[in-house]
Order: structure tokens, then sequence, then C-alpha cells
């Protein structure tokens, strides 16, 4: 095995084995100070760290290294210690207590079903059965509230050794929603503005979509939505089927939007055209929303999509045996809700 060490080295080992044997290959002590803090003190470090400080009678909802050395020197662990010291001790196991992961329960009972019918839509196949040519996958949902903030002083592009500049100041003028929906196989996404959410928007945009080629002649377009108030239950799947036979609507689990491609996409907006955030009008908001859905169709490519089936199952297992831990763990009387997953949110 190549170790990348200086020949020079290699050289010094292979004198201290001839000269010493196996012990002339151990470490040899070293100058410098000792250490200042003994495994023990360190180790009490770690354990508060491990703790909501709310449980130590901390008004705190999070640790920082600060608050950290300031809490170990009170409580007479160490006489003193910096923050960047508990900083480094905390590192040795990758502990972050400043940092949080939210993550939400799995509140529908059909979670696993409702979600698998969603991820076989993503490899073309319905019911066991794969997807013909003319049939089409269309992940569909709203990013609301899209405001138009007009800056008080103009934007300044970048310059040398300068980033672009961003006045803080601004006034508002007023917000829109961008109801989008995106084909998944081929990556192309339509889209359209309204004054808020709701049915006729969402008809409005599905009417766009189904009126038009290659969606007007196909077999059957299946609708991924999420359980928004535009498009939630069986009633707003019975009136897209109403309004267009061959349109399908499947719903993703309650919480799991996650499963939603679209988003995907509005992050892509997001990052890409509505930060910093900078517009005269609604109409500039809107007129630029419009331009990109062209320019990201002459470009996108499908995403590369990793959820699989097998990872569902893969989950709902882990699930199962976290829910069944937490049970036997769990105090009688406790009415806590079990976590799902961190995966889960």
């Amino acid at each position: 095995m190549r170790q990348q060490v200086h020949l020079d080295t290699v050289r010094t080992w292979r004198g201290r084995y001839a000269d010493h044997g196996l012990d002339g290959l151990k470490d040899r002590p070293r100058v410098g100070r000792p250490p200042r803090f003994t495994p023990v003190q360190r180790a009490e470090i770690k354990a508060l760290a491990c703790q909501l400080p709310a449980e130590t009678g901390v008004p705190l909802s999070r640790w920082s290294s600060t608050d950290l050395a300031t809490e170990a020197i009170g409580r007479g662990i160490m006489a003193a210690i910096s923050a960047s010291t508990v900083r480094r001790i905390l590192a040795e196991d990758a502990l972050k207590p400043w940092q949080y992961q939210s993550w939400v329960f799995i509140r529908d009972p059909d979670f696993a079903a409702k979600a698998a019918r969603v991820l076989d839509l993503y490899q073309r196949v319905w019911g066991g059965i794969p997807l013909g040519d003319n049939e089409y996958v269309i992940s569909s949902d709203e990013k609301t509230s899209i405001q138009a903030r007009c800056r008080c002083h103009p934007t300044l592009p970048p310059g040398v050794s300068r980033t672009m500049r961003v006045n803080h100041e601004y006034d508002r003028g007023g917000s829109l929603a961008y109801l989008a929906a995106y084909d998944v196989h081929h990556a192309q996404v339509s889209g359209h503005c309204a004054a808020k959410t709701g049915i006729v928007p969402f008809m409005t945009l599905v009417e766009k979509v189904m009126t038009s080629e290659p969606y007007a002649s196909a077999e059957r377009v299946f609708w991924v939505v999420d359980n928004g108030s535009s498009h939630r239950g069986k009633a707003a799947a019975d009136r897209l089927a109403a309004r267009f036979p061959k349109a399908v609507m499947v719903h993703t689990p309650v919480h799991a939007s996650w499963l939603n491609q679209v988003e995907i996409f509005f992050s892509i907006v997001q990052r890409k055209v509505v930060s910093p955030n900078d517009f005269t009008s609604l109409d500039q908001v809107e007129d630029r929303l419009s331009v990109f859905g062209r320019r990201y169709n002459e470009t996108a490519r499908p995403f590369e999509w990793k959820f699989t089936p097998a990872d569902l199952e893969d989950l709902m297992a882990r699930i199962e045996r976290h829910e069944q831990k937490e049970h036997s763990q769990q105090p009688t009387g406790c009415d806590h809700q079990t976590a799902a997953s961190p995966a889960a949110a």
C-alpha cells in the first residue's frame, strides 16, 4: 500500500527498525506543552454539548461554543477554557450543538402506498405496467408570495474585488403566485402567474397544458400534486377528470412535498430568478418568470431522481424499527408522538 511518505522518512523507519525492532517504530516522546485538559474534562464538555440547554436550566435554545465554555467554567469543570478550544474538543466527535435539523411526523396512514405510486410514475410505471410513449407525467404546484421589492437605490453589478451589492431598503410592490407544471421525463415546464392561488388559477394552468401538444393528443397525462387547497382530495381529482378525461391526478402523501419534482424546479427559480428580489413592479416579476421558463426549456434535462421504491421500502422499515424502539423505551403515560425519520422531512 502506498502511504505517500517521503523517501527520507522510509529510510528513518528502516533504520529505527534495524536498531530497535518493533519498539523502534513506536512514537517517541515529543517536545511541547503537555495537554491542559484531562480526558475526563474533555468528556464532560462533550456530555454537556449533548444536552439541551433547557435541561440544564440555561435559558437558551441551542449551545454555542462561547456558551459551552462559560457553562463549563461556571460548573467548575475547568478554571478557564476558550470557545475555540471547545470547538476543537467537539470536532473530535463531529459535535455541532449550534446546528439543528427538523423532521416531520408521518401522519398519512397510506404514506407508503401513495409514495410508491409517485415513485413508480417517475420510473414510467403505473399499476405495474410500463407507460407508453404517448403517456406523460406532470409534476405541478404553486410557488406563493413572490414579492416585488423595488430597491431604493440601484443594484450595483459585481466589480473588481467586489460582489454584487443590493440596497437593503425597498418599497413593496405587491406579490403574486407562480404556478408551474413540470414534465418529469422531458424537462419541459409550463407556467403562469396569478394574484393568488386557488382552484381557478390551478385549472387555468391545467387548461394551458392539456390544450397544447403533445398533451392534447396524449393517451394519458398523470398530474402529480400535493395536498394544497387548490387540488386537494377526491373532489379535485374528479374535477380534473371531468374537464380532461385523459388526465389522472395523483396525490403525494401528506407532508411529502419532497416527492414532488416541481419543487426542485422552484428551488432553481428562487436561486436564479427571484433572489435577491429587486423588481420595479409585479409586471417585471411576471415577465422575468415567463422569459426564464422559455430559457429553461431550451437547455434543461430531466432531474436525476435517485429515491426509488427500494429506498422507500428501506425508509419504512427503518421507521418501523425506530417506532418499536421508541415505544419500548417510552414511560407509561407519555403522550409524545413518535418521530418518523429525518429522511421524511
